[in-house]
């Protein structure tokens, strides 16, 4: 999903009258800066609000001077004391320093501005952020350094300088990696004896797709959405994992292969059905692996081949770099795409690779390599995080894995060891910890997974908490990515940490609650109420929670992504009464439609942790528009009774009747007058409304749950239409029926489960 409005934009502002230095005599000049982020779409300004930054130095950002033609570039200074520390330009509206910035033990204050460099205009307003020592060192040299380190590095750039054949392996490589060897062995010599791919001109074409999913009519498949991976991803996996054992085995029938297949791939036609416009995904698949075999047999190919999938990948290369470049680099201004994220990743690497052997390569590597390793926390604030989902997140390491080590050891620049990465690494593991039940939030939720890609993020991490991640989830690396991997893996040599049995990412408005993280059988709920609201591939879920217990789904989520932004997907999968939220007047939820939905969104405002109380808060009050005046959740943990406290406080102009919703795959039956009970296998949990004005209604709905899943849904239904209504729900994991007491008091309630207590505002 692209929007390109930079020039509207500008046009907009300017025609309003919005230009400094022209406001009227009653009226402040607006300045630029602010005006020009005055679209959501558009790039925030940033560091700033004395935030505390992560990253040292951080990195600086700014929307475009909304002026055309543009300026030549743009004057960036930062101060501190009063006294200017440093000036810089840049030809692009943001800049990362290639060497830290002091932080005193008490933390420094800086400030910066910035203006464009052209006569006439003034600074912008300034803005702050703060460095302390925690603040972790993330330098990047500039370009001219990182040209010279990787054509230093010689062919084979991707594979360390300390890769052994498997002849010369160690006993210890042998524990870590002989597994991984001898099954991409039995895999390469069963492609040796399949048919050969269809060639290009049998590929039946496909429609044009977004977001990996078609845009089309409903009686287009997802099969035919599977089609070109399909005829094409096996030829890529099988020239890959050729030319990866030939550099290890040294047989030759691997070369021959490994050629035959890179044959294959380089004859594919990058402006037919396999092209970018056609399938984006596809071409980079193509123009990675090409990429990858052409640099582990650079002195086996001859001259005429090599140049021959070299110019494959140039061409494959140009089309990426047309699309991202396009709008004068539309991603510089407009960052929210995923796609487009995803493939400045995919160009940096191609630019890396190919510097000093393909002509465009210097084009490619200015305009992307230094802008991706400052631009990859687009779906977070620079701590880390994925706001689109758990299951995009998991994409996203899958990525991450295959982009990272190759690069990282082309220009020395260790992605993982970005404050960003860390903290993405970090959240990985808070919401699909080892043992987990599934993913949450953001559509894909309900898709299965395993732990590979997670381990493998997770090893390639030198952080404490990655270690334990790394050693503790279940499951094997793929194994060309860890054959091509430095060794030891990086998280291998660090004493592991675990994390928290709570946790907060501010930027994605995420939390979670555990009872144990160490322990398989845990507890867990997420909440949920992001800045980012229902953007991408995220949804009206402001406010909700998932809960597991005991390795299974409690309350879940409901429906299932047949396609992108089906009619069933947006008239339910993505809607707030699909999930574990409240609605009103028979499941009216939060708005997700149109342009607005990335300003629909909700807040975290509260969190807390210790030992015994978990505590957080969310305000979704924005996302329900002007018919919903405030909408606030609170959570409380009680982790030594495993038990759930939830409150929900609904303001509105007009009166309305509120439904308090739940979902799960087994049966929601009541227990009582005033509760509810799920028992998924040995596991279950007790639901109790301590408001006596609701009832327990079970309801059902005209879509389909996903392929072999029986999904029930009810709620706590007020029973009267009322302006301002409270839910007061206590969640009872393994139903042990605590004694739960509320006690009126002048400063709020008092709640009493089993003694343990909390205060409620009234």
């Amino acid at each position: 999903m692209t929007f390109n409005k930079s020039s509207l934009v500008g046009s907009l502002l300017l025609g309003l009258g919005l230009v400094w230095g022209q406001a009227s005599a009653a009226t402040a000049p607006v300045e630029w800066v602010t005006a020009a982020a005055a679209d959501p779409y558009t790039v925030q300004p940033g560091p700033t609000n004395l935030m505390p930054q992560p990253q040292n130095p951080p990195a600086f950002a700014w929307p475009r001077y909304p002026v055309y033609p543009k300026p030549p570039g743009y004057i960036l200074e930062v101060s501190s004391g009063g006294v200017v520390i440093g000036t810089y330009t840049t030809t692009r509206n943001f800049y990362l320093p290639s060497k830290a910035m002091t932080a005193a033990a008490t933390g420094t204050t800086y400030s910066w501005r910035v203006r464009p460099n052209i006569a006439k205009v003034d600074w912008s307003t300034p803005r702050t952020f703060t460095l302390y020592p925690s603040a972790k060192v993330f330098e990047v040299p500039e370009n001219d350094v990182l040209r010279a380190r990787i054509i230093a590095h010689g062919r084979s750039r991707m594979l360390s300088k300390n890769f052994l054949p498997f002849s010369k392996w160690t006993s210890a490589m042998m524990a870590e990696r002989g597994a991984a060897i001898s099954a991409l062995i039995r895999e390469v010599t069963a492609g040796l004896t399949s048919p050969p791919a269809p060639a290009p001109q049998n590929l039946t074409a496909v429609p044009a797709v977004s977001d990996g999913m078609l845009l089309s009519s409903a009686s287009t498949t997802p099969q035919v959405v599977a089609l070109l991976p399909a005829k094409v991803n096996p030829v890529l996996r099988q020239l890959e994992a050729s030319a990866l054992l030939y550099r290890l085995m040294g047989d030759p029938k691997y070369l021959a292969e490994a050629i035959a297949r890179g044959d294959q791939a380089a004859a594919l036609d990058p402006s037919a059905i396999t092209s970018y416009t056609s399938q984006d995904q596809v071409t980079r698949s193509i123009d990675v692996s090409l990429l990858r075999a052409v640099d582990m047999l650079w002195d086996n190919l001859d001259a005429a081949r090599r140049t021959r999938w070299l110019a494959a990948i140039t061409a494959r290369t140009e089309a990426i770099y047309a699309d991202l470049s396009g709008s004068d680099g539309r991603i510089d201004e407009q960052p929210f795409d995923s796609h487009g994220a995803t493939a400045y990743g995919y160009l940096a690497l191609i630019a890396a690779m190919t510097v000093g052997d393909v002509p465009a390569a210097d084009k490619w590597f200015d305009f992307a390599v230094r802008p991706y390793v400052n631009s990859i926390f687009v779906w977070s604030g620079p701590e880390g995080g994925y706001f689109p989902g758990s299951a995009y997140a998991m994409y996203q390491a899958t990525y991450s894995v295959q982009l990272w080590g190759p690069f990282k050891e082309a220009t020395g620049v260790d992605l993982y060891q970005k404050p960003w990465s860390i903290g993405f690494g970090r959240m990985l593991m808070q919401f699909i910890p080892p043992g987990a039940a599934g993913l949450v939030f953001g559509d894909q939720h309900e898709v299965g997974f395993d732990y590979s890609a997670l381990k493998s993020f997770a090893a390639r991490t030198a952080n404490a908490e990655s270690a334990w991640y790394a050693r503790t989830v279940t499951g094997s690396e793929d194994p060309i990515q860890l054959l091509t991997s430095e060794y030891p893996l990086p998280a291998s040599a660090i004493t592991p940490v675990v994390p928290p049995n709570a946790a907060l990412f501010p930027t994605i408005g995420w939390v979670s609650m555990h009872s144990d993280i160490t322990n398989t059988k845990r507890t867990s709920l997420y909440f949920k109420s992001s800045p980012y609201g229902s953007y991408n591939h995220a949804h009206g879920d402001q406010n909700a929670l998932v809960l597991d217990s005991g390795g299974v789904r409690l309350l879940g989520e409901a429906g299932y992504e047949d396609y992108y932004y089906s009619p069933t997907v947006t008239a339910w999968y993505r809607t707030t009464r699909a999930h574990n939220a409240v609605t009103f007047d028979g499941g009216v939820g939060q708005l997700i439609g149109g342009r607005e939905n990335l300003t629909r969104n909700g807040k975290i405002t509260g969190f807390s942790t210790s030992a015994a109380l978990d505590y957080a808060e969310g305000d979704a009050t924005v996302s329900y528009g002007p018919a919903i005046t405030s909408a606030v959740r609170k959570v409380w943990y009680l982790r030594t009774n495993n038990v759930y406290v939830v409150q929900d406080k609904i303001t509105a102009p007009a009166a309305h009747k509120y439904e308090w919703n739940m979902h799960s795959t087994v049966p929601i039956v009541a227990d009582g007058s005033s509760g509810a009970k799920i028992v998924n296998g040995t596991s279950s949990v007790c639901l109790t409304s301590l408001t006596p004005d609701t009832t327990l209604t079970s309801w059902t709905v005209p879509y389909p749950s996903r392929p072999k899943v029986v999904e029930t849904h009810s709620a706590f239904i007020k029973n009267a239409a009322v302006q301002n209504t409270e839910f007061l729900v206590v969640l009872d994991v393994g139903c042990k029926r605590p004694v739960v007491t509320v006690t009126p008091g002048s400063n709020g309630r008092t709640l009493l489960v089993n003694g343990q207590s909390i205060t409620l505002p009234n």
